[in-house]
């Protein structure tokens, strides 16, 4: 079975999930040899682990409200909130509210 990314010029759809969250997985928005977009799709309650991303990142907060943790300092994201981490930053994520959010990941320079 393939994944279905969107092809260059779709458009994509990012409105809030609301009582859809549940029922909504994670999914991979489009994937190049440079970029990837992912839908991450959080439960209130649900934790990820530390990690690193293999190249720089960004995390924009679409809905509800997550704990980030990196360089050993939580911060709170919640609707509109962006931030961005350097290449291999180790952190984690906890979903304090049902919450979605679009993370971008640099694949290469």
């Amino acid at each position: 079975m393939s994944i279905k990314h969107a092809n260059p010029s779709e458009v994509i759809h990012l409105q809030p999930l609301g009582s859809e969250i549940g029922n909504t997985k994670t999914s991979t928005l489009f994937k190049t040899e440079v970029m990837e977009a992912i839908r991450l799709v959080l439960p209130a309650g649900k934790q990820i682990a530390e990690h690193k991303a293999p190249g720089e990142i960004t995390v924009f907060c679409l809905e509800g409200r997550v704990k980030f943790t990196s360089q050993g300092v939580a911060k709170e994201l919640v609707a509109g909130d962006m931030l961005y981490l350097s290449a291999a930053d180790p952190h984690a994520v906890e979903a304090v509210e049902d919450s979605t959010v679009l993370v971008t990941i640099l694949l290469k320079a």
